[in-house]
């Protein structure tokens, strides 16, 4: 055993293993010598730990000379994994997998220096220096590009000081999930924070029939928190005909967004939007 991979027992478990992980991760291996595929995986695991020079641990388990660690963690079939942070088992996984999917068990588990990065950056934001904090995300995206948490972190300090357009821009790069998609709603929303809708309501009032003047009506009273004018306003440029119907559409799905699937005004109008679709 090197200086990163340990047999562990009873004995020392709570040592090297609950308290251990309050300075660093630790990831406990529970096998057995028969076992093949724990044959395949300790490998695996025993090069990651090297590989990782200390940035966690590794704590090998028998389960034959340890079976009441291996019932008190309830290990049922081996190999299982487990990986402890600040004195609790916060992740698991049973069988031998391929390595793409154990490089990605750790990243969840063990922090890289980004998402360090990224945890300083948000306790500036807490502590009031947003724009430590917003110099702090623009490095790590430097780095990765794609860094979830540090551009949905930088986009929600754009959107909050109304730079929204730079927030489009940031999100544009990121992966797709669930809080991305929300966030570039709000960002594109925001872009009509400059819209003045006292000054486009006049503007209507002389062209009614101008549907520009009535999508950037739309982009004022959305980014105003006035959802269901605006998506009355999008939803009236929709059944105008083909020039912005596109546009006002993708509008009114950023509204969706927004509020959120269960949201009335989000039902009422998606089925009016079907409605004048199709």
């Amino acid at each position: 055993m090197s200086t990163y991979v340990k047999d562990v027992r009873v004995a020392d478990f709570v040592r090297d293993v609950v308290e251990r992980s309050h300075q660093v991760p630790v990831v406990v291996d529970f096998w057995a010598e028969w076992c093949a595929p724990c044959r395949t995986l300790g490998p695996m695991l025993e090069q990651a730990a090297e590989a990782a020079e200390g940035a966690f641990l590794l704590a090998k388990v028998d389960v034959d000379q340890n079976p009441a660690l291996a019932s008190q963690f309830g290990v049922q079939g081996i190999p299982t994994v487990l990986g402890f942070r600040n004195g609790q088992a916060v992740t698991r996984f049973v069988g031998a997998i391929p390595q793409a999917s154990l490089d990605a068990w750790l990243r969840e588990l063990v922090p890289s220096q980004d998402d360090k990065a990224v945890e300083q950056a948000r306790d500036l934001v807490l502590a009031g220096d947003e724009a430590g904090a917003e110099e702090i995300y623009r490095d790590v995206l430097e780095a990765d590009s794609r860094h979830i948490e540090a551009g949905v972190g930088l986009a929600t300090l754009l959107i909050g000081a109304q730079r929204s357009q730079e927030a489009v821009q940031i999100l544009e790069g990121l992966p797709a999930t669930p809080e991305v998609h929300r966030l570039r709603a709000a960002a594109r929303i925001g872009v009509g924070a400059s819209v003045d809708p006292v000054a486009m309501r006049a503007a209507l009032v002389a062209h009614p029939d101008d549907l520009d003047v009535r999508m950037e009506l739309a982009g004022g009273l959305a980014a105003r928190g006035e959802h269901q004018q605006a998506l009355a306003e999008l939803l009236t440029v929709v059944k105008a005909g083909p020039a912005l119907r596109d546009e006002a559409r993708l509008r009114m799905l950023d509204i969706f967004h927004l509020l959120g699937a269960d949201h009335p005004l989000t039902t009422r109008y998606r089925r009016d939007l079907a409605n004048a679709l199709f």
